[in-house]
């Protein structure tokens, strides 16, 4: 079972990470070290060419990772990034993008991650991800 639930990662959200509210990303869905993360397609989301940029990918991503470490752990919101790294595999298509995470390894200090980001409605990952979240000391 999740540490944290979808309606309070979505508040979380709401109400603490207002550029990932302003761009529309929501949880689909959160189960203990694996979440499922939507960033809804918007032309103000493309580059040059018509791709999707490379900066709403890896926002979704790092989000992905986060829900993933806090599915662990609970709502820690200090949890935080360490390392990210990305690879851009296929060019998406102008859909919505679905960013699946799910933990490589958990520890009592890092959680390591691993995620996918596809557009909806196609299985081939348009990127790949890994990243690792640094959890706060428990008082």
């Amino acid at each position: 079972m999740s540490e944290i639930t979808v309606q309070r990662f979505n508040e979380i959200i709401r109400d603490e990470l207002p550029w990932a509210h302003e761009l529309g990303m929501t949880a689909d869905s959160i189960s203990h070290g694996e979440a499922v993360l939507r960033l809804p397609f918007g032309g103000k989301m493309t580059r040059p060419g018509g791709t999707i940029a490379g900066p709403f990918m890896m926002a979704l991503a790092d989000g992905a990772m986060y829900a993933v470490a806090l599915s662990l752990i609970g709502d820690v919101q200090m949890a935080v990034t360490t390392s990210f790294n990305i690879n851009f595999l296929y060019r998406p298509v102008p859909a919505d993008l679905l960013a699946e995470g799910r933990v490589l390894k958990a520890g009592k200090r890092l959680v390591v991650v691993d995620v996918h980001v596809h557009s909806e409605g196609h299985d081939e990952p348009v990127a790949h991800a890994t990243g690792t979240y640094s959890i706060p000391p428990r008082p």
